[in-house]
């Protein structure tokens, strides 16, 4: 599907407030955390404070097009058809969102085929959605985060501005994997970091252990909602 719109600016810098809390986070979380990890996390929190009120996304016109790109997460899974969190959100938003989620997809394979779906669905906003599946195998944290950073680069030098949604890594206590504060911090994208980890928490929102049912893909949805408003996109 090729869709013709008008193309948006890439995504601007991490909020202040952001900036703050995912600097403390880092420190806080890792009492052996490197010299150079801290200056990057006091350098977003410096940099990150001089316009606490610049948005993060550019505003999306009414006719836009909103790409969900990632695994199963964003395909679904766990609910009947057409109840994924991108279906619900272009009705909360009232744009265009296009579901381009691929069950079982690890991010390198995600890497391979985002620049091919670009070019279909030339969107202004793109939701990125992955790693999970990477987290669920083990794979080198390392790799993951170049591969996100990878995918996010490749949208921003198409024009297309970022949203980055973090995902939980496998334990007792689920909290966002620190690779997505990594790769927001480091490539200054929006990162909603919250929901996923608290809706898989959450008994009553999920099918599975690693799959939302309709009620959380719909919470899921709300959060990107506020995210983007929050941001600057609505």
């Amino acid at each position: 599907m090729s869709v013709p719109v008008r193309r948006a600016s890439a995504a601007a810098a991490i909020d202040g407030p952001t900036a703050r809390r995912l600097a403390s986070r880092r420190w806080a979380g890792n009492p052996r955390q490197t010299p150079g990890a801290l200056l990057l996390a006091l350098f977003a929190l410096l940099s990150g404070g001089c316009d606490d009120s610049a948005p993060t996304l550019p505003r999306l016109a009414t006719d836009a097009v909103v790409l969900a790109f990632g695994d199963s997460l964003t395909r679904g899974t766990g609910a009947p058809r057409g109840a994924g969190y991108p279906e619900v959100l272009a009705r909360l938003i009232d744009r265009q969102v296009v579901n381009a989620g691929v069950p079982g997809e690890i991010s390198a394979d995600g890497r391979r085929r985002l620049g091919g779906v670009l070019d279909r669905v030339v969107p202004d906003l793109l939701i990125l959605c992955h790693g999970g599946n990477d987290l669920l195998r083990r794979h080198p944290p390392a790799a993951t985060r170049d591969n996100l950073a990878a995918m996010i680069a490749l949208a921003r030098e198409r024009g297309i501005a970022v949203l980055l949604l973090g995902v939980p890594a496998p334990g007792l206590v689920l909290d966002t994997a620190a690779l997505y504060h990594d790769v927001a911090m480091t490539t200054a994208t929006p990162l909603e970091d919250t929901a996923i980890a608290e809706i898989l928490g959450t008994a009553e929102w999920k099918a599975d252990p690693v799959h939302p049912n309709a009620t959380g893909y719909r919470v899921l949805a709300e959060r990107v909602r506020a995210a983007l408003a929050a941001h600057g996109a609505l």
